[in-house]
């Protein structure tokens, strides 16, 4: 019971701010239109800040992990090789096949990854799990870009690619944590501070934004493609993944990490990025809908499964 309750306090959070942003928008105080411009905004800004402060605060020791980071890196590449082959074998449709190896491989794991850890292993140093993001977002971007371009007929461009991972705000942001950490550089208390409050900002305000997305009205049209996404994106992947972690004995806040990595829904930006490269934005949008509305559920089995193992 006592795993019960603390899995049931660690996702509980996360399912009250989405469903408040829905309400909010059912309510009529913020549009779905205006979610992709809030959640820019969120990103440029509230994020890279929010990065910044847990590196600031970790300890070097336990923030840079290079077994963790190559483990992590090597499975990010796995899932995607099974989402592709898995997509090209199964969906002849060339305007859904991008779309669909993205909402299997791609995770939320910077909007949902923070909070999750910080509340299955409550005191611990996130200093490794926000690591993990500078690492696992640009593979997640990259493949992502590469995928959709390819699927549009495009060649994809290494330089375009490397400048957007070089001006990526999560990254600079992660960068800019890990040289006061490493350089041991400190801050006047007062900048401290208004960062702190900065970032706190971002992981709620992501959450309502994710809410507020909401939109189950074309589910239907793609029942199919979604069963598949839904399974494969909160079952089947974090299913191999985490057992993986379990038998390579990561432990503790890391392996919290890894629930939030492989475990938690489709990205949000994945929809932006179809908007904004071409593919089926509509089943896009609808993988972020079911994918994020199904993962409270998932997460929660997940991460009571393994603290009962004692893992965390």
């Amino acid at each position: 019971m006592s795993a019960f309750y603390v899995c049931l306090n660690a996702v509980a959070p996360i399912f009250l701010m989405m469903a408040l942003g829905f309400i909010a928008r059912r309510l009529g105080a913020i549009s779905r239109d205006e979610v992709p411009k809030l959640n820019k905004l969120v990103f440029r800004y509230f994020m890279p800040i929010m990065l910044f402060y847990n590196l600031y605060t970790s300890d070097i020791s336990s923030a840079i992990q290079p077994k963790l980071l190559i483990f992590t890196a090597l499975c990010v590449l796995l899932a995607y090789g099974l989402s592709l082959g898995y997509v090209l074998l199964t969906e002849k449709d060339g305007n859904k096949r991008g779309v669909k190896i993205q909402g299997l491989y791609r995770s939320n794991f910077v909007i949902i990854g923070l909070p999750l850890a910080a509340q299955l292993v409550e005191g611990a140093d996130l200093g490794c799990v926000v690591v993990l993001i500078a690492v696992v977002v640009p593979m997640f971007n990259v493949l992502a870009v590469v995928t959709l371009e390819i699927f549009n007929g495009k060649r994809p461009a290494p330089g375009r690619i490397l400048l957007d991972i070089l001006k990526n705000p999560l990254v600079i942001g992660t960068a800019a944590g890990l040289v006061t950490l490493i350089f041991g550089i400190r801050l006047p208390g007062a900048i401290v501070s208004a960062v702190k409050q900065v970032g706190a900002v971002a992981n709620p305000l992501l959450l309502f934004l994710l809410g507020a997305f909401f939109e189950f009205g074309g589910l239907k049209r793609y029942k199919k493609d979604l069963v598949e996404v839904c399974l494969g994106r909160l079952v089947v992947i974090p299913g191999i993944f985490l057992t993986l972690a379990y038998l390579v004995g990561i432990r503790g806040v890391e392996f919290a990490g890894m629930i939030a990595i492989f475990g938690s829904a489709t990205a949000i930006a994945s929809f932006t990025m179809v908007q904004q490269m071409g593919g089926d934005d509509e089943l896009a949008g609808d993988i972020v809908v079911s994918t994020s509305a199904l993962c409270c559920l998932t997460l929660f089995l997940w991460s009571l499964l393994f603290k009962s193992l004692g893992i965390f």
